[in-house]
């Protein structure tokens, strides 16, 4: 697998990732076992990136990648995230902290999980407006200096926000969703802000939340604890239109030979080296189907046909139900 930089000539990973989000929560019941099957697939497969945060279980996927990667931490380029508050009470409930005692604290919390002394990339998970990011990254660059981070990220911040944060310290990544479904990166002065700044975008749901695969045709294949049962684009009218959407990818990645995961990731990888996607999976299967991708050369008219296939704003619904948390 071909490598790229996290950050203006920062440290290499794979040119894919792994989330790990779905081995613990929110898509319904994983195989703890084969899970780290994957993660140890992954790492024999070239990737080194590999995804988690506090929120996922809530802690219990820290625990589950700590599990997977002991003995093997030289091998990972590993990311956590803090800053989203559950409420035990109310799983549904969300709240922000960027504040820098609450930072101290989770990351101590994390490296414990995790079974680490370091993490290489820390991402405030979303922007918690009651608190300045000055302050934030302050606090964070303050564990920089501690040796506890290797980089600073952020994660569906605004270009202000970034702007505001490079100040302080170095912002090696910023995590985005970004798809062939979700491009609203590419309007709002997110991607242009990073190109300048020399950030990486860490591009999270590539695949769309499992859509752009084309295996998805009912929710009823999605299991009652999925929580995508409640996103706005698996609802109603908005699922059959994106899986018109969906087949259209589908009928060039049947023309290339290659599956429709597949052209949806290498599209991704397409738009730039200073981009690295990480499609979560709970499988070996799925995880080599994504990994294959990387060997997916499309031509500036290949892109332009998937591109007219599934055009900007193509989506149907937005990607949560309450979008309050993003960009700010």
């Amino acid at each position: 697998m071909q490598q790229r930089h996290i950050g203006n000539n920062g440290p290499l990973v794979g040119e894919i990732g792994l989330g790990t989000m779905g081995m613990s929560e929110f898509y319904g019941d994983a195989d703890e076992a084969e899970s780290i099957r994957t993660i140890h697939r992954a790492l024999e497969l070239g990737v080194s990136l590999l995804d988690t945060a506090d929120v996922y279980g809530p802690y219990k996927n820290e625990e589950l990648v700590g599990r997977a990667i002991a003995g093997k931490r030289e091998r990972v380029f590993l990311c956590t995230k803090f800053g989203i508050v559950r409420d035990p009470a109310d799983p549904m409930a969300r709240g922000f902290n960027g504040t820098p005692a609450y930072i101290r604290k989770s990351l101590d919390a994390s490296l414990k999980r995790l079974g680490v002394d370091y993490v290489d990339l820390y991402y405030q998970h979303r922007v918690d407006k009651n608190t300045p990011i000055e302050d934030t990254i302050g606090a964070l660059a303050e564990q920089v200096a501690a040796g506890k981070i290797r980089h600073i990220g952020l994660s569906e911040a605004s270009a202000a926000t970034i702007r505001r944060a490079v100040k302080i310290h170095p912002i090696a990544a910023v995590q985005s969703e970004y798809s062939l479904f979700s491009r609203d990166i590419e309007d709002s002065g997110v991607i242009a802000a990073l190109q300048e700044l020399g950030v990486t975008l860490v591009a999270y749901s590539p695949l769309g939340r499992g859509f752009l695969s084309g295996k998805i045709r009912s929710l009823d294949q999605l299991e009652p604890g999925d929580f995508r049962r409640h996103s706005p684009r698996f609802q109603g009218d908005n699922f059959a239109k994106n899986l018109t959407t969906v087949d259209r990818v589908g009928e060039i990645a049947t023309e290339l030979d290659v599956t429709p995961a597949q052209v949806a990731l290498a599209w991704v990888l397409a738009k730039g080296d200073d981009i690295v996607p990480i499609p979560g999976t709970t499988r070996v299967s799925r995880l080599e189907e994504n990994v294959a991708a990387a060997g997916v050369k499309l031509s500036a008219e290949q892109m332009q046909r998937i591109e007219a296939a599934a055009p900007k704003g193509a989506a149907f619904g937005d990607r949560y139900p309450d979008m309050s948390p993003i960009n700010a």
